[in-house]
Formats: structure tokens, sequence, C-alpha cells
């Protein structure tokens, strides 16, 4: 099983659109997947986005909590970006506004 984070900018599920920027994204669209087949789908809000400063790192480290293996978002800043690396986390780097079943097809992700 891998569970995909995408940076999202409602709540949509799969036919939401991923955000343009990951710590600045309203929510976070968190996909199950086995065998190429969606298996569960939820919507986390931004933990963090009420804060000015910090973000990225804070998210990353909620999502890592969460058991995320990979995140899917239009933009990632350094400080988000280490951590997700320094916790194992693959970061695909994407053009926003993309549907995210699209995206998920895109990369081979789902079937």
């Amino acid at each position: 099983m891998t569970r995909i984070a995408v940076a999202t900018i409602g709540d949509g599920k799969l036919g939401d659109v991923v955000s343009s920027e990951f710590g600045h994204s309203r929510t976070f669209t968190i996909i199950d997947i086995e065998d190429g087949e969606v298996k569960n789908v939820e919507v986390l809000e931004n933990p963090a986005k009420n804060m000015v400063h910090g973000r990225g790192p804070i998210v990353g480290k909620s999502l890592a909590d969460r058991g995320v293996d990979i995140v899917i978002t239009g933009k990632i800043g350094p400080g988000a970006s280490t951590v997700l690396e320094q916790l194992g986390i693959k970061v695909i780097v994407t053009n926003p506004g993309q549907k995210v079943e699209d995206v998920l097809r895109k990369y081979k992700l789902m079937k």
C-alpha cells in the first residue's frame, strides 16, 4: 500500500486540483493506493494554515505522522523539501491546477 498526499485547494477528493504551493495549500487529499487501485481517499485541512512562517516543515511532519510515502504539489520550499527528504518522503512537483486523479495517472500511481 502506498499513501500519497496531494496539496489541493479544496475538498473535492480525486476531482480536486493541485495547489500552487505546498505550505499554503488549503487542504491535502490523502489517497491510499494498492496495485494501482484507490483503496481510500480522505481530505485533511492544512494543519499550519494559520501560521505566518514555517508552514512547510510543520505540514511535512504532520504528513509523515500519517504515514505518507509520496507528496505531490505544484511548488515546495526548501524547508519543507528538506524535512520531507529527511523523513524519507518522495516529492513530485507538477503543474498546479491539474485534477488529482489525472496527476495520479500521469505518474503511473493509479490505473
